[in-house]
This record gives structure tokens, C-alpha cells and sequence, in this order.
């Protein structure tokens, strides 16, 4: 079970892996390429490769569970090709390129198994992924989320400078980060840099270097840390600036958030 405290994260993003998401117990916004739409309950997609699109539970404040499968884009190219079997899953991969999501009924039928994978050794979970593939192949109740299949406009310079910028915000976050410094490792001036970064993720480089922080400090609230601590342990460099961004993305302060989780 997922504490709902800790998805206030917004990660707008894309990768040449195929991605199976099933998520239950909770009410919310599907963001798969152009579509937006609501599920409630639980919710069953399938992404296919380079399509951009948001964490599925971004927003919940349920408790839920969820799982994230992902597959090479090469998962059994040859025998989806050449095994008659397996022909309905060979023709879900390429529908995929319009992200697909699925009704109640394949959502009762393989939702409990996706759960269970985790718990399985690798032949046994790679056999249950190709069962759970035959199903929602064979599934009647599966609608696509685009009319037309998804078409990336990200170069691979594109993807390879948003990687390098993710991995310093993940390793630095801690320290100040300015808009100088990625537009540097990006190769681009300070301007081109923020187009680039708010067209690749919808948001300015300092809401989503903000957004990270507030999820490592919940994080950190949890384990008992004080607020001051916390502030400056993320990357803040005043404490009413950190009680500003924090209430901004989640709707509190963090004492109170503190409060509430020692309940």
C-alpha cells in the first residue's frame, strides 16, 4: 500500500520502454501524450515507446496500490512475428503507439496479477507477463487514448540533456542548482534552456527543481527530522521560502503535514 503523502511529485516524461500501469484504490487524471481523462477506482494503460506522459497517481490522497511494468521495445519482436498465438498480443504492441487503457472487467481479471509479480522469480514472473500480454491482446473492453498513434517531437539530444538534468537534480538537489548551470550542462543559453525545459516537462526548471525537493522533504518529515532540519537538508535557503513551496505543492504547511503523519 502507498502512503499518499508521497505523490505530490509531478514527472512529466517519456522512455523507449514499452510501460504497463495498474493502479487501485484510488481517484484520478490520466495524462497519456494529448488525453486527458478521469479513472475512478483503479485504472489499467498500456504506453507505448517515447509517448510523454505523467505518474498516474500524481494528486491521489487515497491510499492505493500501484504497478509499473516495463518492457524493451524489443520484448519477443521475433516471436510475436512468427507464433500464431500470440498474434492479439503482437497487434496490442502496436496499438500501443495510441496508449491504450482498459474497462472493469480486464481491470478485475489482471489487475491482482500485476500486483503479485513482484513476488515471483524471474522465469515465473516472465511467463505471468506473457499471460497477462494474451489477455489484454484478447481484451473486448480496451479503448485507445489518441485517434492517431502518438509521434514523439523529442530529438535523442533532446532526451540525453533532460537525462543529464535529471540526474543532477536527483544527486544535488540538496545544494543550490540556478538556471546558469543546467542551461550549461544542456549546451544552451539561459533562455533556450527554459523553452526547452518547460516544452519537455511543462514546467519551469525551478517548479520542477521545487516539486523534487518538497517529495524529498516529506520524506524526510517522516523520519522524525524537524522542519528547520529538513528546510535546509533540501536545497532551501530560507525557512519561509520552504513553508511558501511546500504549502504551494501540497496544500499545507509542513508542520502540520508533520503532525498529521505522527497521528
Amino acid at each position: 500500500m502507498v502512503n499518499p503523502y508521497l505523490n505530490d511529485f509531478f514527472f512529466w516524461h517519456f522512455h523507449p520502454q514499452f510501460e504497463l500501469v495498474y493502479i487501485e484504490g484510488a481517484n484520478g487524471v490520466r495524462n497519456v501524450g494529448e488525453n486527458v481523462s478521469k479513472y475512478e477506482g483503479s485504472d489499467l494503460a498500456f504506453i507505448g515507446s517515447n509517448i510523454p506522459h505523467l505518474n498516474f497517481d500524481y494528486g491521489v490522497k487515497t491510499k492505493y496500490e500501484i504497478r509499473v511494468v516495463h518492457l524493451d521495445p524489443d520484448f519477443l519482436s521475433h516471436a510475436l512475428n512468427k507464433v500464431p498465438e500470440l498474434q492479439s498480443v503482437q497487434q496490442l504492441f502496436a496499438k500501443a503507439s495510441h496508449g491504450i487503457a482498459f474497462g472493469e472487467d480486464t481491470k478485475q481479471l489482471v489487475g491482482q496479477k500485476i500486483l503479485a509479480l513482484h513476488e515471483m522469480e524471474h522465469f515465473e514472473r516472465f511467463v505471468e507477463v506473457l499471460k497477462i500480454f494474451k489477455v489484454l491482446g484478447d481484451a473486448t473492453d480496451s479503448f485507445l487514448l489518441h485517434d492517431e498513434p502518438v509521434r514523439t517531437q523529442h530529438t535523442r539530444k533532446d532526451q540525453d540533456r533532460l537525462k543529464k538534468v535529471y540526474a543532477l537534480i536527483e544527486a544535488e538537489y540538496h545544494r543550490k542548482i540556478d538556471v546558469a548551470e543546467v542551461a550549461d550542462l544542456s549546451n544552451l543559453t539561459n533562455e533556450s534552456f527554459c523553452r526547452f525545459f518547460k516544452r519537455m516537462t511543462k514546467l519551469t526548471f525551478i517548479e520542477f527543481l521545487n516539486h523534487y525537493r518538497i517529495n524529498m522533504a516529506k520524506k524526510l518529515l517522516m523520519q522524525d527530522k524537524n522542519v528547520t532540519e529538513v528546510c535546509f537538508e533540501c536545497g532551501f535557503e530560507s525557512l519561509s521560502y520552504f513553508n511558501r513551496t511546500f504549502k504551494k505543492v501540497t496544500g499545507e504547511n509542513p508542520l502540520a503535514y508533520k503532525k498529521g503523519m505522527e497521528r
